[in-house]
C-alpha cells in the first residue's frame, strides 16, 4: 500500500491539496477502486510523514469535491466520481442538430412535450396584447420574486380549489428548474437520495451534480417495489425520493393510491421528503385512472411538488409552479432568488389571464381528443407489428410507450443508429439510468412530435430493423 501513496510534493501548494488531487487521480484512473477503504488517518499519516491535521483536511476536501464518504466508526471510502456517458453526450449532441428544416424530413420519435400545431397562437396574441394593453411597462418590468401573486392565486383555484396556502406556492422556469431549486434545498454533498429505475435523466444530473449518493428502485406496473424501497430507508438515512406520479418518463406507468399513501407513511417514519414531478398528468385517456397526486393526499407536509406547464403547453415560455411543505419555505424562495431573482413577468401574466379566461382548459381538452387518436394508433401498431419484438406496459395516458426488447439480439444503442441512418429517431433507455448499461434492451417512443402518416411508415422500418 506504501507504493500506491508516493507522493512527492511541492512547496508552493498545501499539503493536503497535494494529497486530495493524488487520491483523486488514484480513483479516476481506477487504481482505488468505487468503495475501497482509504488509509486510516494515522496509518496516512505515517506514511506521508505529514501531520495528522493535513490528512484530515485531505480527506474533508475529498469528501467535499465527492470523491469520498464517510461511514461512522468505519472510516473513509473512495468514491467513484459521475460522469455522463459518452452514448448520452453523443446522443443529445445529434438531438440537437435536428433542425426544424430537418424534422421535416425525418421520423421524430424522441419528443417530451406537446405538438406546436395544437397550439392556439393567434388566442395567446390576443392574451398577450390585452395584458400589455391593461399593465402597460409593468407586464414587462415587474419583479416579484415569488411569482406573479395573481397567477399564484389562480393556480390554486383552478388547479387546488384553494386549498394550498398561497406562501407555499412559487413560480419557476420549469419542472427542471424546480428539481434543482428543491435539490439546492434538501440534498448535500453525501446525502443519500432515491430515484426510480429508470428515471428522467435530468434529475440523474441535479443529483449528480450535487455530489449526492443515488439508490435505485425498480418499477412495477403500478409504482416503484416497496419491499426493496423499503429495505434502503433500514438501512440509509435518506434526504428525498424523487418520483414521476403520472406517466413516469420513460416507463409512462402512473402510481396506484394504495402506493402513494404507503410512501407518504414511509417519508413520516424515516424522515425523508418526497420531490414529486407531475407529469403530463392532463392527458388521461383512461377514466379509471384519477388525478391525486402525491401533494393531494400529503397530511405529513412531505411533499415538494412540481408542475411544468412547458410540457403540455408550450415550451418556450419556460413557466411552471412548485408547492412546498411549510418548513422548506424559506429555503426553498431563497434558493429560487440566488439562481433567477425572477420569472418572465409577461409570460406569467399572459399564462393567468390565459387560464382565467378558461382558454387552458379548452385547449388541453382538445389536446386530449387528439392525442387519443395518436396513442390508439401507436398502440395498435405495437400489438400488431411488433408483438414478436417487443413487450410493454399500457400507460392509457401520456406521450409516449416504454418497449422491451424481446430477444435481446440488438441493443437499444445499435437499434438507435440502424434507425438514424434512415430517418427514423428514437430514443434509447440508457439515457434514463444511473449506469448507462442497465437500459440496454429498452427504448422510448413518443407520437407527440409526429403525423399519424409519419408513425405509420416509422413503425415499418423499425419492424424491419427488429426482424
Amino acid at each position: 500500500m506504501k507504493e500506491l501513496y508516493n507522493i512527492v510534493f511541492e512547496e508552493e501548494i498545501p499539503k493536503y491539496i497535494q494529497i486530495a488531487n493524488y487520491i483523486k487521480k488514484l480513483i479516476d484512473g481506477k487504481k482505488i477502486k468505487d468503495g475501497e477503504k482509504l488509509p486510516t488517518i494515522r496509518a496516512l499519516t505515517d506514511m506521508l510523514e505529514v501531520n495528522k491535521v493535513t490528512i484530515v483536511n485531505a480527506y474533508k476536501k475529498l469528501k467535499s469535491d465527492g470523491y469520498a464518504y464517510q461511514k461512522v466508526g468505519s472510516g473513509t471510502y473512495a468514491k467513484k466520481r459521475e460522469v455522463i456517458s459518452l452514448f448520452n453526450r453523443e446522443y443529445s449532441k445529434i438531438i440537437k442538430s435536428l433542425t426544424l428544416e430537418r424534422l421535416e424530413e425525418v421520423i421524430d420519435f424522441t419528443g417530451e412535450t406537446n405538438s406546436e400545431v395544437y397550439f392556439p397562437v393567434a388566442e395567446f396574441k390576443d392574451v398577450l396584447n390585452e395584458v400589455l394593453d391593461r399593465d402597460g411597462a409593468n407586464a414587462l418590468i415587474a419583479k416579484e420574486a415569488l411569482g406573479y401573486e395573481n397567477l399564484r392565486e389562480t393556480i390554486n383555484k383552478s388547479f387546488w380549489d384553494e386549498e394550498l396556502d398561497i406562501k407555499n406556492l412559487l413560480i419557476v422556469s420549469g419542472a427542471q428548474q424546480g428539481i434543482d431549486i428543491a435539490s439546492k434545498a434538501i440534498v448535500n454533498i453525501n446525502d443519500n437520495v432515491i430515484v426510480e429505475k429508470p428515471t428522467y435523466g435530468g434529475a440523474i444530473s441535479v443529483f449528480k451534480w450535487r455530489r449526492a449518493n443515488i439508490f435505485e428502485v425498480a418499477l412495477e406496473e403500478d409504482g416503484i417495489d416497496l419491499i426493496a424501497f423499503e429495505e434502503i430507508l433500514k438501512k440509509n438515512k435518506i434526504s428525498c425520493f424523487f418520483t414521476m406520479s403520472y406517466f413516469h418518463n420513460p416507463t409512462g406507468i402512473s402510481y396506484s393510491k394504495e402506493k402513494k399513501l404507503k410512501i407518504l407513511e414511509l417519508a413520516k417514519k424515516y424522515d425523508f421528503y418526497i420531490i414529486e414531478d407531475d407529469y403530463l398528468s392532463e392527458l388521461i385517456y383512461d377514466n379509471n385512472i384519477i388525478h391525486e397526486p402525491f401533494k393531494k393526499l400529503d397530511k405529513y407536509d412531505r411533499v415538494i411538488y412540481i408542475k411544468s406547464f412547458s410540457k403540455i403547453f408550450l415550451p418556450g415560455i419556460r413557466l411552471g409552479y412548485m408547492v412546498t411543505p411549510t418548513s422548506f419555505n424559506e429555503i426553498i424562495q431563497r434558493s429560487k432568488i440566488n439562481t433567477d431573482i425572477t420569472t418572465s413577468s409577461l409570460m406569467q401574466r399572459a399564462l393567468e389571464l390565459y387560464i382565467s379566461k378558461g382558454y387552458w382548459k379548452e385547449n388541453i381538452d382538445f389536446q386530449r381528443e387528439e392525442y387519443i387518436k395518436k396513442y390508439k394508433l401507436m398502440k395498435s401498431l405495437i400489438e400488431n407489428e411488433l408483438n414478436d419484438y417487443i413487450r410493454y406496459i399500457d400507460p392509457k395516458g401520456g406521450l409516449y410507450f416504454y418497449l422491451e426488447i424481446k430477444n435481446k439480439n440488438i441493443t437499444s444503442k445499435e437499434l438507435f443508429y440502424k434507425l438514424k441512418k434512415r430517418g427514423v429517431y428514437i430514443t434509447p433507455g440508457s439515457i434514463f439510468f444511473k449506469d448507462s448499461v442497465d437500459g440496454d434492451y429498452y427504448f422510448r417512443i413518443s407520437f407527440s412530435q409526429t403525423s399519424e402518416e409519419k408513425i405509420i411508415k416509422g413503425f415499418k422500418v423499425i419492424r424491419e430493423e427488429l426482424s
